[in-house]
């Protein structure tokens, strides 16, 4: 977590953030999911719940730092190969954010992100 720090987000609750310059094509940030079977969801509790999503066919429970990379319709990140990547150069200071329709199923929600392209309403392209 050298190149990144948690802290106060104005998009919703907690955000990572760039301590450095990133460019397009690199890797920001390397998660470390928790993937757990279907029959284990009902005995989660609510705060997992929040950090629970469905990748492709497998159920994944976010950890830290990557539990706090916020959506934006406009993001700055692609999830690749359990990595946030750079779509485009990041400056050092910048929310790291991601495209969460794009990125993983079975999501619904109202966006906040407050860009100019915002769609309001999240729903999961896959």
């Amino acid at each position: 977590m050298k190149n990144i720090i948690i802290r106060k987000s104005k998009i919703s609750g907690k955000g990572v953030f760039a301590l450095r310059d990133f460019k397009k094509g690199e890797v920001v940030l390397k998660w470390h999911p928790n993937f757990i079977k279907k029959k284990e969801i009902e005995k989660l509790s609510n705060k997992k719940i929040n950090y629970l999503y469905k990748i492709g066919k497998r159920y994944v429970i976010m950890q830290s730092p990557e539990r706090y990379v916020n959506h934006s319709c406009e993001a700055n990140t692609k999830a690749l190969n359990n990595c946030d990547i750079a779509i485009r150069d990041i400056n050092k200071n910048e929310e790291i954010t991601a495209n969460y329709s794009k990125d993983f199923s079975s999501i619904s929600f109202k966006c906040n992100c407050g860009s100019k392209k915002c769609k309001i309403n999240i729903q999961s392209l896959q």
